[in-house]
């Protein structure tokens, strides 16, 4: 197992790599001269050389690359080009806000889409069943904006249940306060295509020699669905579980910004408006780093799941 370990540690070197020279082409060749955006309206050659030497711009590309490739090992970005503010403090300030949107929908996401693909796949080719994917479809349809705006209506303008926007300075507030609305939103748009999926999975396993092994045994219904089908259906369910951890950490962009919530979807969308490169260049790391860690995590967890999975 250490050997697996050391080995995957050591193959996310050339990817680090890779992702840092992308992120340097993509911003110093391809995004546009910053120091003429932050120039303001009426850039004159003095300033936008001045700010080009602020920045280090002015010097060759590979000290650019040599400092940004530092920033990366050090994680220390230096500071925002727009506020001044060091870059690991912005993250750090708002990562918390986006935590606590994001968390409680991806668990909840999980736990309410498993149990209700469990039950689909169970009564599968029942009105029940049609009914629910005819739901399911028409949900994925409709766009989070509308569910926000919507929500923000019903709930907070017309029930006056929450407040429309807002955020707190305690987890406890803004969970019993401001969070809920917007993570029950998110639920009613991710649920519906991870059941479709999920179900998809059950049905799969259902079809299998072993479940009818199983009821041919007498095994009641219950534990072929609960133990043997949802252990071997486990697999691809956590691998997708896995793909959506990234959005862990960079949140709701629509969500953020309707509900004003200070999170990190929200930086993002204001450091691109402002062309604050450092503030994007260190989330854009952040999410490939949680990437990486989050495949070697679920390759691990297969092992867990499924004795017979060899990790090579």
């Amino acid at each position: 197992m250490f050997a697996y370990f050391l080995r995957r540690i050591l193959q996310m070197i050339p990817t680090i790599l890779g992702v840092i020279l992308m992120l340097f082409l993509l911003f110093n060749f391809f995004a546009g001269d910053p120091a003429q955006i932050l120039a303001g309206k009426m850039p004159n050659p003095e300033r936008i050389a001045a700010i080009r030497k602020e920045l280090g711009l002015d010097e060759p590309w590979f000290v650019q690359l040599w400092v940004f490739f530092k920033q990366v090992i050090s994680f220390d970005y230096g500071r925002s080009w727009t506020t001044n503010e060091p870059v690991g403090q912005i993250l750090s300030a708002r990562l918390p806000a986006t935590l606590t949107i994001m968390l409680p929908v991806w668990v909840l996401e999980a736990a309410i889409a498993v149990v209700l693909a469990l039950g689909v796949a169970y009564v599968r080719g029942t009105l029940t069943d049609r009914v629910v994917m005819a739901i399911c479809t028409a949900s994925m349809s409709i766009s989070l904006l509308l569910y926000a705006v919507v929500g923000q209506w019903v709930f907070g303008s017309v029930l006056g249940w929450a407040p429309v926007q807002g955020w707190g300075d305690s987890l406890a507030t803004n969970l019993s306060t401001y969070a809920w609305l917007p993570i029950m939103l998110i639920l009613f748009v991710a649920i519906t295509p991870s059941l479709r999926l999920y179900r998809s999975f059950v049905v799969e396993e259902i079809n299998q020699d072993y479940v009818r092994t199983a009821r041919a045994k007498g095994v009641s219904d219950n534990r072929i669905m609960y133990v043997h089908v949802l252990r071997n259906a486990a697999i691809p369910i956590v691998t997708n579980m896995a793909l959506s951890l990234p959005g862990l950490v960079v949140g709701s962009f629509i969500i953020e910004q309707i509900f004003s919530i200070p999170g990190i979807g929200r930086e993002v969308i204001v450091a691109v408006e402002k062309s604050d490169f450092p503030v994007i260049k260190a989330i854009t790391m952040m999410v490939a780093f949680v990437t990486m860690f989050a495949n070697l995590f679920v390759d691990v967890l297969y092992k867990v799941l499924d004795p017979r999975v060899e990790l090579k």
